[in-house]
């Protein structure tokens, strides 16, 4: 664990020297900062999002980076409703993650939402509701579940002040793919809440939890990350870093202890 704080304790040194990059403008700074923090804001943005974990497999020796390409794209689809396209697409690099297993690297599976959400709150919540799609991209057998999966998909939050609270969720079951693969029925749970600073830092803490219903087993990763909204020429981009703990993870497989994560967010606002 040691040698892990080490190594990304230099990450958070980085953050540091965002604070002296040209910011967006002020009145716009701290709001397109918020838009981020709602899932299903009116507001296109690709983050690319690096996490590595380690403590892999029956021996604790298995690394994982994953670079989780996730393009959001809201489309207008009238006066009161968007339809909000949320796209994740990990680009894996793993070694060690089983006995004998080698290493890996190439895509994994692609997670496809869309969430139909108002374009005005409700009582002062933010809400969008949809289906969700597991799609086999992997390009290896080890980086695939090699199943079609498909179910529903929601988020609700609300945003006072300078802060967001919120919660999103999904349910996948697969119904097609190799029948000598175990079948997926997956639940995610997403609690986040966070806090935007006047000059566009902001400060998050979540969770990614899944329950594996087919091993009954939890993965809960607890994140906190830090990012700040700045300018490179004229695109605003938000730049971060963070660290998270495995609080639960599947016995003799899932990552262990200490990870780690760095984010690289590009905003193109829209008017919807």
């Amino acid at each position: 664990m040691a040698s892990l704080f080490g190594r990304w304790a230099g990450a958070f040194a980085l953050l540091m020297p965002l604070a002296a990059l040209p910011s967006v403008h002020a009145e716009d700074a701290e709001g397109l900062a918020k838009q981020l923090s709602n899932p299903v804001a009116s507001l296109i943005s690709v983050p690319f999002q690096l996490n590595y974990d380690e403590g892999i497999g029956p021996l604790g020796n298995g690394r994982k980076v994953t670079l989780n390409v996730q393009p959001v794209v809201p489309v207008s689809l009238n006066d009161d409703w968007n339809l909000i396209s949320r796209t994740i697409v990990p680009i894996v690099w793993q070694d060690d993650i089983a006995p004998l297993a080698g290493d890996q690297a190439g895509l994994s599976d692609t997670v496809q939402s869309l969430f139909f959400s108002p374009k005005r709150p409700t009582n002062g919540i933010i809400w969008g509701v949809g289906p969700v799609f597991l799609l086999p991209t992997g390009t290896d057998s080890l980086l695939s579940a090699e199943k079609w999966g498909a179910g529903p998909t929601a988020v609700a939050l609300t945003q006072q002040g300078s802060w967001t609270i919120g919660l999103l969720a999904n349910h996948i079951w697969s119904f097609a793919g190799d029948d000598g693969r175990t079948d997926v029925s997956s639940t995610f749970l997403q609690p986040f809440v966070s806090y935007t600073t006047a000059d566009a830092w902001t400060f998050a803490l979540n969770t990614e939890s899944t329950y594996n219903w087919e091993s009954s087993a939890w993965s809960v990763p607890v994140n906190a990350s830090v990012t700040k909204l700045v300018k490179l020429g004229n695109q605003p981009v938000s730049l971060g870093g963070g660290v998270r703990y495995w609080a639960e993870s599947p016995d003799n497989a899932g990552p262990d202890g200490w990870a780690a994560r760095a984010i690289m967010t590009f905003l193109f606002p829209t008017g919807n």
